[in-house]
C-alpha cells in the first residue's frame, strides 16, 4: 500500500519550494524504500528550482541523504530492511558501454526507480538526482542505497552522498593526488573544502586553499590546507606559484564553476600537471585558452563527474575514515534544521553562510 508523506518541491522556475503531501509506492522489482534520517542543502537543489537543470517540474528535491531501508521490492539482494544507507545518485547498470569496459563509475545508463511518486493529485514529480530526499520516505533503485556502518552520525553520514564525495574524488579519484604531491583548491566551499580533506589525507606535503571570503579560508584551514590565499587581495596565480617553489601545483581543483576561475586553476599547474574541474558552470559560459598553452604546458585537464566515484566502493571507505577521526564529516555540518527552514536554508547558502545546512526529518 502507498505510504503518504510530506515532502519538499519546487512547482515552478524560481518559486519558493513548497512543503506538500507526496505519495510513496510500495518498491516494485529491484527497489528500495528508505525512510529517511537526514538530508543535506545542496546547491544542486537550488539548481532545480530555477531551472538550471531542465524544466521537468514538479521537482522533489533533495539528494543527499542517509536514512534506512523500509522495505525492499523482488530480487533485491544488497540490502534489507533496517539497513543504515547513504542514498547515491549513480548505481551503475553493469551493461552499458562504459561498465562493460571496467569503468562503472562513468556509467552512462545509472539506475533510479522504475515507479513514480506523485502528489496527491495523481501528477508525477521528477526526484532530483533520481532521489529526491527531502521527505520522509523515498524510494530509489536498491543499487542507490549503499549500506554503510550503522554508528556514523545520519547527519555527517549523509553528506557522503553528494558534495563531500564530490570534492574528496576530484581530489584523489580524478586528479590522483598521491603522498609528496603540492595541490591547491580554488573555491572553498563544501565541495571545495573536501577536495581540501582528500587531499590531505591522500598525503599532499602542501594544499593551499584559494577563496576571496575569509570564512571559507578558515573552513578549508579546518580540513587541512597548509596554506590560504585570498584571492580578492593578491593574485591567486603568483601565491600558488610562489608557494611551490616557483613551479604551481602538481594538482589544481577548480571548484567555483567560473571562467576566470577555471583560467587560474589553467595558468596555476607545474608543468604536465593535472587540472580538475569539479565546479558547475552556467550553460552560458565559455572559456578561451591560447593553444600554445594548451601544448606547452602538457598535463591534463579534467572533469570530475561525482567524484568519479563508485558508490558501492567509496562511500564505505568515507564512512570508514568518517569513525576513525581522518575525515572531519561533522566539521561540514553547519546547521541541523527542519524540512520547512529549506527556502531559508537556500539564502545562506547564497550569501556563503554555511558549508551544509542539514535537514533532519
Amino acid at each position: 500500500m502507498a505510504s503518504e508523506v510530506r515532502g519538499v518541491v519546487a512547482r515552478a522556475k524560481g518559486q519558493p519550494v513548497s512543503i506538500e503531501t507526496i505519495v510513496v509506492p510500495d518498491p516494485g522489482s529491484g527497489e528500495a524504500l528508505v525512510r529517511i534520517k537526514t538530508c543535506g542543502v545542496c546547491r544542486t537543489d537550488l539548481h532545480y528550482r530555477d531551472g538550471a537543470i531542465g524544466d521537468g517540474y514538479p521537482f522533489l528535491l533533495g539528494h543527499e541523504a542517509a536514512g534506512v531501508v523500509e522495505a525492499v521490492g523482488d530480487g533485491v539482494a544488497n540490502v534489507v530492511p533496517g539497513d543504515f544507507v547513504v542514498v547515491a545518485w549513480r548505481a551503475p547498470c553493469g551493461s552499458c558501454r562504459s561498465c562493460r569496459r571496467g569503468r562503472p563509475w562513468y556509467c552512462f545508463d545509472s539506475q533510479n526507480a522504475a515507479q513514480a511518486m506523485t502528489l496527491l493529485d495523481g501528477t508525477a514529480l521528477s526526484p532530483a538526482l533520481g532521489i529526491g530526499a527531502f521527505t520522509e520516505l523515498t524510494l530509489v533503485a536498491a543499487a542507490q542505497a549503499v549500506k554503510v556502518d550503522p554508528r556514523a552520525r545520519p547527519e555527517a553520514a549523509g553528506l557522503v552522498g553528494c558534495g563531500v564525495m564530490a570534492g574528496y574524488g576530484a581530489a584523489v579519484n580524478t586528479g590522483g593526488v598521491s603522498e609528496g604531491d603540492t595541490m591547491a583548491v580554488i573555491g572553498c566551499g563544501g565541495v571545495g573544502c573536501a577536495a581540501v580533506a582528500g587531499g590531505s589525507l591522500a598525503g599532499a606535503r602542501r594544499v593551499i586553499a584559494v577563496d576571496v571570503d575569509p570564512r571559507k579560508l578558515e573552513w578549508a584551514a579546518r580540513f587541512g590546507a597548509t596554506d590560504v590565499v585570498d584571492a580578492s587581495a593578491t593574485d591567486p596565480v603568483d601565491a600558488i606559484r610562489a608557494l611551490t617553489d616557483g613551479f604551481g601545483a602538481d594538482v589544481v581543483i577548480e571548484a567555483v564553476g567560473l571562467p576566470s576561475t577555471y583560467r587560474q586553476a589553467f595558468l596555476a599547474r607545474d608543468l604536465a600537471g593535472t587540472l580538475v574541474q569539479v565546479g558547475v558552470p552556467d550553460p552560458t559560459m565559455t572559456v578561451e585558452l591560447e593553444m600554445i598553452e594548451l601544448f606547452g604546458r602538457g598535463g591534463a585537464l579534467k572533469s570530475s563527474w561525482y567524484g568519479d566515484c563508485l558508490p558501492s566502493r567509496d562511500f564505505p571507505v568515507l564512512i570508514d575514515a568518517y569513525l576513525k577521526g581522518r575525515l572531519d564529516l561533522d566539521g561540514f555540518v553547519t546547521e541541523v534544521i527542519s524540512m520547512d527552514q529549506v527556502e531559508e536554508a537556500f539564502a545562506k547558502m547564497l550569501r556563503g553562510e554555511v558549508l551544509r545546512s542539514v535537514v533532519r526529518m
